[in-house]
């Protein structure tokens, strides 16, 4: 067995939520998933056996296994492993959405990883993990996350000047121009940035660069031009951010994760 879905959270919920991804597979030789840097939060809900987290991206944090888990904006991979069997349902969090969503700020999560029942509660987590369990298919888990997320939504935000310097970071613009177009200087935009993501503003920039180029990488395609494509100086660069972000060289990674790639 190996099952991917991936689908749009409902209207509602697209301010908070950028996408789910759904998996399920067996009979899979056991193996370890980096879980990469990217510019979303990361939430699992499992459907059967449990998430193992063999490393986490802060190393003072010790392995663990999970029924549910949150994951912060991070700067190092999570290392994952299996047995050849894995199975659950993961929403990407926008940051910007985490006080509406979540209750708190991405900050407070940050480079961690913490058991989702801490943030939701065990009784929430677990009407929702028994609803996925139930649900007849993809579609239909999906339709529990809308219906349980979208009850969960408050009226707050995080800082507008924040969210609005996110998105034109992570869209390349400089982030000397964002603090100019905000109207702050660029240190006090780091400190702002910094208390509500948990991260700096060059460290979110790199991130999203870093997430379009590996998503763009596939075998047969010239690394060279993934780089030039996606705004590196050259192919040395966007190697060096792969072994910051990632722990390896494109070439380690896209072998180990072949599999994931092409889903």
């Amino acid at each position: 067995m190996d099952e991917y879905a991936h689908a749009r959270p409902a209207p509602v919920l697209r301010p908070h939520v950028a996408f789910y991804s759904g998996y399920r597979q067996r009979g899979l030789a056991p193996a370890t998933h980096r879980g990469l840097p990217s510019p979303y939060l990361t939430l699992i809900f499992t459907l059967d056996e449990p998430l193992v987290i063999a490393a986490h991206p802060d190393p003072r944090q010790v392995p663990g296994r999970y029924r549910s888990l949150l994951g912060g904006l991070h700067l190092t991979p999570a290392l994952i492993s299996h047995d050849g069997s894995q199975s659950g349902v993961q929403v990407a969090v926008r940051p910007e959405g985490c006080r509406a969503l979540l209750g708190l700020p991405a900050a407070e999560v940050a480079n961690l990883d913490v058991d989702a029942a801490a943030v939701f509660g065990d009784p929430f987590v677990g009407e929702v993990r028994d609803r996925l369990s139930e649900a007849p298919d993809w579609a239909a888990r999906f339709a529990v996350l809308d219906r349980a997320l979208g009850g969960r939504l408050r009226d707050t935000a995080g800082p507008a000047p924040v969210t609005y310097a996110f998105h034109l970071v992570n869209d390349g613009v400089p982030v000397a121009e964002a603090a100019e177009r905000i109207g702050w200087s660029g240190r006090h935009l780091t400190d702002r940035f910094r208390a509500e993501l948990g991260i700096r503003p060059k460290e979110a920039a790199r991130i999203a660069r870093f997430d379009r180029a590996r998503r763009a990488i596939r075998p047969g395609v010239r690394l060279a031009d993934v780089a030039a494509a996606h705004g590196y100086a050259d192919q040395s660069h966007l190697v060096r951010d792969f072994r910051s972000f990632a722990g390896c060289a494109p070439s380690r990674w896209l072998a180990d994760e072949f599999g994931f790639v092409q889903a």
